[in-house]
Parts: structure tokens; C-alpha cells; sequence
């Protein structure tokens, strides 16, 4: 009798399971989806694009977007397992070449040359406070808009960045570099702005243990226009620190420094700059080394 009822339930979870339809998504373009549904829990997929209503299906090709936004190829003879996944987003263009491009090192492919600002935006999975940047090697990154449009068939693979909007007037995009440093050291920043001037903040700044009246600082670096080729000079530091061993203020740090409705700990320590090699990384290095020699 368990056998039976076992067998009995077997029967009924295959027949409900084959009722099932399994939602997908598909785009074409990156900025306009349409849902379907696929009987199928392991579709082929070609039972994919015809479920999106494709009729050339020899002709298109077929990526299944990841929930990380990374693009995995299907093959048209290629089964894709749709169970317990939610709803699965599919892309496929009318082509035979993929073009192959990164968001925030995240590799993607495409299959047309051109790809417009909002689909990249789309398939960052951002929204409208995000700025879409496109990275040029040896200058400075260049804003997209969701109109502007992206040849993906040139020399290399296109990188694309994306940084939240701030509201004060004149901050950007750090470049590449700069992010790049900042990401791989687990550093916290905010970019601030003062009447057109770009500060970039370094949260928790860890100081030397037992050397100074506090045990992490904010680090503040004033970026000039025309960064990174341009030369920053000091850097400054909130709250204010003394040396624990004096109670006074290092040398050459006891100025005052108004800069976004605050007033900060100048700490002068200049150096030559050398365009194209220096930038965050360099005044980083130049505020370890001035906190580990002040006196």
C-alpha cells in the first residue's frame, strides 16, 4: 500500500510539474523585455527564442543573463534548467558575432556593434542616479547617456563604469586608476564638492596604534581641475588629531583648511607629481608616511 501512494504522488508531482509554466524574460535591445513562458522545466534553446516568438531561430543567438549580470552563452541544441530560479532573462539578437565588453569588470557580450547607454544601464542593474561611464585608456572616462550610442566592434573590449550622481556642483567620476586603487584596498570614500572643487574622502583612515589622540581619521584630498594630470599638493584630515605624546599638533599641521561647510586639519607635505603615473594611490602613501614621521 506505501508503494502504491508513493507511486501515486511520483505520478501527480510529474503531471503537476509538467503543467508548470516556467516565466522567462527576453530583450533584444537591453531596455525593453517581454514575458513568456516555456513548458519546458529544461528547455533547448531554440524552445527558448520560440517561446519569445522568434521565427529564425538558425539565425540568432541566444545568452541567458545571470542574476550577477554576467552573460552566459546557450547554444540553440543546449538545455538550460529553469527550476526553482525565479523568473530566468534571456537576450538574443539576429547575428552570428558577439561583441564583448565589461561592466565594473563584469564580462558581457553583445550582439550588435552598437549598444545605447540604457541598455548598459539596464544591464548593470542601475538606475537613473547612476552615471554610465565609458573608460578611455590614458584620458579621462566619458559620460554616456542613455541615448548616446557605443561602437563595440573597435581594437579591445569596452569597459564601462558606473558612479552615483551627486547633487553639488562639479563632481565626477574618479578615474579608472583611482577606483581601481580604492576597490582592491577595501576603502570606504564619498566625493564631495565645494563651488565647483572635488574633494574625495577616505573614511576610517587607520593611523599609527598609540601615536596620535584618536585611532582612525578622515582623510580628505582635494582633486584640481584638470586631474589627474594636474598636481594635489596637500591633503587634510576631520576631525583634528594632536600627538598623543606632546598634546600639540604635528609640524606643518595646524592650519585651518573650509572646504564643504567644514573646516579641516591641513596637513602641508609636498612632493613632485608625475602625470599619468600619480594620483589616490600616491597622496594615500604620502598620508601614511606623513602620519608615521610626524612629530
Amino acid at each position: 500500500m506505501p508503494t502504491e501512494r508513493t507511486n501515486m504522488t511520483s505520478e501527480l508531482n510529474a503531471a503537476e510539474a509538467a503543467n508548470t509554466a516556467y516565466r522567462i524574460r527576453t530583450t533584444t535591445d537591453g531596455v525593453t523585455f517581454r514575458d513568456a513562458s516555456v513548458p519546458d522545466p529544461i528547455p533547448l534553446g531554440r524552445q527558448i527564442l520560440m517561446a519569445a516568438g522568434v521565427r529564425d531561430i538558425e539565425n540568432n543567438i541566444l545568452y541567458a543573463i545571470l542574476p550577477n549580470g554576467e552573460f552566459e552563452d546557450v547554444r540553440l541544441d543546449e538545455t538550460y534548467d529553469l527550476r526553482a530560479k525565479g523568473t530566468e532573462v534571456f537576450a538574443y539578437f539576429e547575428s552570428d558575432r558577439a561583441f564583448n565588453f565589461t561592466i565594473e569588470q563584469r564580462q558581457m557580450s553583445w550582439g550588435r556593434n552598437l549598444i545605447s547607454g540604457k541598455a548598459v544601464r539596464n544591464l548593470a542593474g542601475v538606475d537613473e542616479r547612476y552615471t554610465i561611464y565609458l573608460e578611455v585608456r590614458g584620458g579621462h572616462d566619458r559620460p554616456i547617456g542613455d541615448t548616446d550610442l557605443v561602437d563595440l566592434s573597435g581594437k579591445g573590449i569596452e569597459r564601462f563604469i558606473t558612479v552615483i550622481r551627486e547633487t553639488t556642483e562639479g563632481l565626477g567620476a574618479l578615474p579608472s586608476a583611482d577606483r581601481q586603487f580604492i576597490e582592491d584596498h577595501g576603502l570606504i570614500y564619498e566625493i564631495i564638492g565645494d563651488a565647483g572643487s572635488t574633494g574625495v574622502v577616505i573614511k576610517n583612515f587607520p593611523l599609527p596604534p598609540g601615536k596620535f589622540d584618536r585611532d582612525v581619521v578622515d582623510v580628505m584630498i582635494q582633486l584640481p581641475a584638470g586631474y589627474p594630470d594636474a598636481s594635489v599638493d596637500m591633503f587634510f584630515t576631520l576631525p583634528w588629531i594632536k600627538l598623543k605624546a606632546t598634546g600639540q599638533y604635528a609640524n606643518c599641521a595646524d592650519q585651518p583648511h573650509a572646504f564643504a561647510s567644514q573646516i579641516w586639519q591641513r596637513w602641508s607635505r609636498h612632493a613632485e607629481w608625475r602625470a599619468g603615473i600619480d594620483g589616490i594611490r600616491t597622496m594615500v602613501a604620502r598620508a601614511e608616511l606623513a602620519f608615521a614621521k610626524a612629530a
